[in-house]
Formats: C-alpha cells, sequence, structure tokens
C-alpha cells in the first residue's frame, strides 16, 4: 500500500501544481502551460498521466489476471467511446495504444484487441446497455485493490494519451472510480 500512497502525493503535488496555475474561478492564466499548451514543459494532466503509465509499470508483474485484462479493455473502450461515439480512425488509435501499452503485454494482442472490440461494438450499438455492460466488467477488478487502481490508471492514460482528458472522459473515469470503489480525488477527478 505504501506505493499507491506515494502515487496518492505525487498525484496531489501536480493537481497543486495545476491549481496554482490557475487565477481565480479556475481560470488557466496565460503563459502557464497546461493540457491544451503549446511548448516543451505541458500540461500537468500530462505529467501525471506519465507518472501513472510510469506507476503502472511497476505493477507489471502484478497484473496478469483475467479481471484486470477484461476490466481494462472496458475502461478503454468506455474511454473511446466517452462522447457517445467511436469513428474507425479513433478506434483504430485507441486499439494500437492498447497493444504498445507496456503493462498490458501481459497478455496475448488478440485477447486484447477481440474484448476491446466487443465493447466497441456495444457501446456503438446502444450507447447505454454497452455502458451498463463494461461497467459491470471493471466492477469485476474491484475485489483486488492494486487491481482496481490500475484499471482506472489504464483508463487516464489511455485518455491523456493526446495530452488532453476530455470532460467526458474524465467522467467515466470518474464513474468507473465509483464502480470500483476508488476515489476519484486519488486521480484529481
Amino acid at each position: 500500500m505504501a506505493m499507491w500512497d506515494r502515487l496518492k502525493d505525487q498525484a496531489k503535488g501536480l493537481q497543486q501544481q495545476a491549481q496554482g496555475a490557475r487565477g481565480p474561478a479556475g481560470q488557466r492564466q496565460p503563459g502557464t502551460g497546461g493540457p491544451g499548451a503549446s511548448g516543451g514543459s505541458g500540461g500537468s494532466k500530462e505529467k501525471l498521466v506519465g507518472l501513472l503509465k510510469s506507476q503502472l509499470g511497476s505493477l507489471k508483474t502484478e497484473l496478469k489476471s483475467g479481471a484486470y485484462r477484461d476490466a481494462s479493455m472496458a475502461m478503454c473502450a468506455l474511454v473511446a467511446a466517452a462522447d457517445g461515439s467511436v469513428d474507425p480512425a479513433e478506434r483504430h488509435h485507441v486499439e494500437n495504444l492498447i497493444l504498445q501499452y507496456d503493462v498490458l503485454q501481459n497478455f496475448p494482442p488478440e485477447q486484447l484487441r477481440q474484448r476491446f472490440n466487443k465493447h466497441v461494438d456495444q457501446l456503438t450499438f446502444n450507447f447505454q446497455q454497452g455502458k451498463t455492460d463494461a461497467m459491470q466488467e471493471i466492477a469485476k477488478a474491484a475485489k483486488k485493490p492494486v487491481e482496481a487502481k490500475a484499471v482506472v490508471q489504464t483508463g487516464f492514460v489511455i485518455a491523456g494519451a493526446d495530452g488532453y482528458i476530455a470532460p467526458a472522459e474524465a467522467q467515466v473515469l470518474r464513474e468507473a472510480c465509483m464502480a470500483l470503489g476508488v476515489s476519484p480525488q486519488e486521480f484529481g477527478l
């Protein structure tokens, strides 16, 4: 559990840095960086995504269960479909991220691809039913706290791969936290 405490402290520090870059009423101040800012430093969400990715990498040997695999694929599909649709280019992009993601290399690529696409197909056909099914799959990982947090981290990494976490993606991540019994505040949500 000490590692999760360190992660939480690091995430809180990054969140405080992000809040320090905001002025009154949470407005981003010019020149402070951020998810949409240009420049080499990137935003705090980008730093948090990098931190979460690094932390997950250190857990790779522990994340080999079918529950983690299935919940992560459901999470990735929900993130991809967070805005209510998934176009073919987005599906392909997320699928490539999944297959290149170090932690998920514990599993055969075809298993990952099949599970991800099954959820995306369900979400595309009937978003509400697909979302319910995906959340049920995600909730199965709640039995093991390390895996539960890793599922949220995986979703966060996929959502933040473009350097920005859209409000709809953040909402899906919050809902997944609730399904897993994980505090959204641990991830700055």
